[in-house]
């Protein structure tokens, strides 16, 4: 995992690592106090914009991501993942991972859980062309300047992950 710099990202990672030591099926939906999922920051070719979703059951912009159901490799899940919800083939994942985040859901009929989100950097190919799927109303383009121009707004771990993700991606693409 790439080095995690602020303190928010480090007590999330040592989260992480506790709950993963403590139930064996983390990777599983059936676990049912917390599971490990896998998000994708999308970049597109150059580095400079990153690919947000309109979150069609949440009505906010995140990055594409979901349960790992059984597969503990979370670059496979956050690449799998991101092809399935912008239509984009020929993803490329940089490791290791750059960020991670816990949060508390609460789905309607379920019990409320924690989402252990390992997240990678995913870069498009070049002239890559974004389809969105039925889990978005919207899939967006956007340059780090433009998030505070997103309605509804960008919450804070999704700028962490944004503004380390486009630091990285310039550094690796360039």
């Amino acid at each position: 995992m790439a080095d995690l710099d602020d303190e928010t990202a480090g007590g999330h990672r040592d989260t992480i690592l506790d709950f993963f030591l403590d139930h064996p099926d983390a990777a599983e939906r059936t676990c049912e106090t917390g599971h490990l999922t896998g998000s994708a920051l999308v970049v597109d070719a150059t580095g400079t914009r990153k690919l947000l979703m309109l979150h069609r059951k949440l009505g906010r912009w995140f990055q594409p991501g979901g349960h790992a159901d059984g597969d503990a490799n979370l670059a496979a899940v956050a690449q799998r993942e991101a092809a399935e919800e912008t239509g984009i083939a020929d993803l490329r994942v940089a490791l290791p991972a750059i960020d991670v985040d816990v949060h508390r859901v609460e789905p309607p009929g379920k019990a409320a859980h924690l989402h252990l989100d390992v997240r990678f950097l995913v870069v498009a190919p070049p002239g890559a062309l974004e389809q969105a799927n039925h889990e978005s109303l919207a899939l967006r383009w956007v340059a780090e300047v433009d998030l505070d121009a997103l309605e509804p707004s960008v919450d804070a771990s999704t700028r962490r992950l944004v503004g380390r993700g486009l630091r990285l991606a310039v550094a690796l693409l360039a």
